[in-house]
């Protein structure tokens, strides 16, 4: 049995559905990623992808080209993901480490992750044991820049699917607008489904203040980034005067924010980025730590991977849904009633169809 990786390729794809949106942050142009495929001496393959929008193609690329480079020459095999990450670890300590070099890894340890899965014929929930829970998940958009009209479309065809959570961007520069779009959306769903606001940093301390105040009556669930992820006496201010639960974590690298949050008694759901942490090893890492101080864990975007990664914690929320890449892989995920079902093919249970993906220029 060769478990060695023998070739790295990468790719990139655009989603089918992709179109400008935006948040109150970032204008965002096109919905796109990058596929890291490995393959093993026996010829198995698997797959990692990462969340690219259309930002810095040139330092993505350069990253995984040098993280291909580094696996091919050192030699690794695919159930080595703890080796390869100390070891890069040291090769990228001089640039840094955390930031987009720990993406790049993480693209490769999913991929890994996948091959290894295949390999053993195993899901990969099944593999790191399962707890046997129902993952639910909520339906996420709601971006600053649709009309009402766009929003209330999206937000109700959520409901028609049978999902129970919807999130809603806020961060208007006029937070009527804020107040209005939900208060839309409360009366387009009725009492039955909940509501989440997501600021994406975008707001600060007075005004989350503000309109948690204002749309209490709405009752939303949970409020996520109000403020700089780096403005942990913010997130302490908002929760003591509003009482609100607040979410955050999609922009950390590592633990160091949940730690301080946990500290300051500012936090009620942890959501961790897999890619951004760096992989498999590393999202159970800090779902554990969280789970010690009763946070539960909603993970950041990767509803494929996060789904059965829940089901191998003590402490899962729920996940994220977009639709983003069920029209270009080969099985997508079924949602039942507001309900992940688990895939039960080998490894993550899908893959990039091939008509999709690009080859990356060397």
């Amino acid at each position: 049995m060769n478990l060695m990786i023998k070739d790295v390729r990468l790719y990139s794809a655009v989603s089918k559905m992709s179109r400008p949106i935006a948040d109150s942050t970032h204008d965002i142009s096109a919905i796109k990623f990058y596929v890291v495929e490995i393959e093993t001496g026996d010829g198995v393959v698997g797959q990692g992808y990462l969340l690219s929008f259309h930002y810095s193609p040139a330092a993505i690329e350069g990253a995984l080209k040098d993280l291909r480079k580094f696996v091919l020459a050192h030699g690794y095999a695919i159930n080595q993901t703890i080796r390869l990450k100390q070891d890069y670890d040291v090769e990228t300590e001089y640039f840094g480490n955390t930031g987009l070099l720990r993406w790049a890894y993480g693209a490769i340890n999913v991929a890994m992750w996948d091959a290894w899965g295949k390999l053993l014929k195993q899901p990969i929930y099944r593999l790191l044991g399962s707890n046997a829970k129902k993952i639910p998940v909520y339906g996420s958009g709601g971006w600053i820049n649709y009309t009402t009209e766009e929003l209330l479309d999206e937000v109700t065809a959520y409901k028609a699917r049978g999902f129970q959570a919807v999130k809603v961007k806020v961060g208007s520069p006029d937070m009527q607008r804020d107040i209005e779009r939900l208060t839309k959306c409360r009366e387009a769903l009725g009492s039955g489904v909940k509501i989440m606001m997501d600021a994406n940093q975008g707001m600060n301390v007075s005004d989350s203040i503000k309109l948690s105040d204002t749309v209490r009556p709405l009752g939303i669930h949970w409020f996520e980034e109000p403020v700089s992820n780096k403005d942990f006496a913010g997130y302490e201010i908002i929760r003591n005067k509003t009482g609100i639960s607040l979410a955050m974590g999609e922009r950390e690298y590592d633990c160091e924010a949940l730690k301080e949050l946990i500290r300051r008694n500012a936090l009620d759901l942890w959501q961790p980025d897999l890619l951004r942490l760096g992989g498999v090893e590393e999202w159970r890492n800090s779902a554990i730590l969280a789970n010690a101080y009763h946070i539960p864990c909603l993970p950041h975007y990767y509803k494929d991977y996060d789904v059965p990664l829940l089901a191998t914690i003590s402490n899962p929320y729920g996940a994220e849904s977009f639709d983003w890449i069920d029209a270009i892989i080969d099985n997508k995920m079924i949602i039942d009633n507001g309900y992940a079902v688990q895939r039960e093919g080998a490894g993550w249970g899908f893959s990039f169809r091939k008509e999709f993906l690009v080859p990356v220029k060397d």
